[in-house]
């Protein structure tokens, strides 16, 4: 089995795209034990993330697997579950081993895992991810999400992958996104959905009109400041505004709404999921 630890936090998710993993579960004592072990070394958070959740039928618990609760080797904290305001459906464990129930949109860390497979092996990329590639132009490697997401869900997705939206820091690299665009033609990503842009790591950062990259840096800083003809269009414009960060299939940038589902690109280091400690 393999089990990534994240001590980012996040509200729950039901799958992580990168590895094709889900949020771990102690289903068994010997998972349970990982996590525990896991948990005590990474984070001094109260608790992380389980995949044991009720989502689909209120107070019947069962992990993202389909095991139910009854038959997962774990007990509940003193005075647990509590289904606090009527609206805790989701499952942390705690750092002794017991668990509680939470609201869903509470942000906790969280592990994932991923059952071992015979031809399990780390790419250039340093994931098992194969949809990662790595582009010697940059030093970067890339991936095209073709199921659109919102923008705050993309960036969860690059997060939860090791990575983070696509920032463009120089025209080669934009080049480097328009040819990977270019290999996910509309074809590719069947659906009522707007397929001529997609999520990258730019966004108003709440002060209407003033871009800058997810890592601080405003568009001209980052290398990279060329937008699209007659964008951005509608970053100025109250709550209806569009404020979050997106690019063209030509390589160029454009502003959208940040709940509008679109593809995304994720970026990621070769070594980013290397630990280092």
């Amino acid at each position: 089995m393999t089990i990534y630890f994240f001590n980012s936090f996040c509200v729950f998710v039901l799958l992580f795209y990168g590895v094709g993993a889900v949020l771990a579960s102690p289903e068994n004592g010997n998972l349970l034990s990982t996590m525990k072990s896991l948990v005590a070394q990474h984070t001094k958070s109260c608790g992380v993330y389980t995949g044991i959740h009720a989502t689909f039928s209120k107070g019947d618990y069962y992990s993202i697997e389909g095991v139910p609760l009854s038959k997962i080797p774990v007990s509940w904290a003193p005075d647990e579950p509590d289904n606090f305001q009527n609206g805790e459906a989701c499952i942390i464990m705690l750092l002794n081993g017991t668990v509680a129930d939470v609201q869903c949109t509470d942000v906790y860390p969280y592990l994932c895992f991923k059952k071992k497979t015979k031809n399990m092996f780390m790419g250039a990329c340093g994931t098992l991810d194969t949809e990662y590639t790595f582009d010697a132009r940059t030093g970067s490697c890339y991936k095209f999400h073709r199921l659109p997401q919102t923008w705050p869900r993309a960036f969860a997705a690059c997060s939860g992958e090791g990575g983070h939206l696509a920032i463009i820091n120089s025209d080669l690299e934009a080049q480097v996104i328009k040819d990977l665009y270019a290999k996910n033609p509309d074809s590719t990503m069947p659906g009522n959905f707007v397929k001529h842009s997609s999520h990258i790591g730019h966004c108003d950062w709440d002060e209407r009109g003033l871009w800058l990259t997810i890592h601080g840096q405003t568009l001209k800083e980052a290398g990279y400041d060329k937008w699209s003809n007659g964008e951005p269009a509608n970053s100025t414009q109250g709550s209806t505004g569009q404020y979050c960060g997106a690019v063209h299939r030509p390589g160029t940038l454009n502003d959208v709404w940040c709940n509008l589902p679109t593809p995304f690109i994720c970026e990621k280091a070769p070594d980013s999921l290397v630990d280092d400690e």
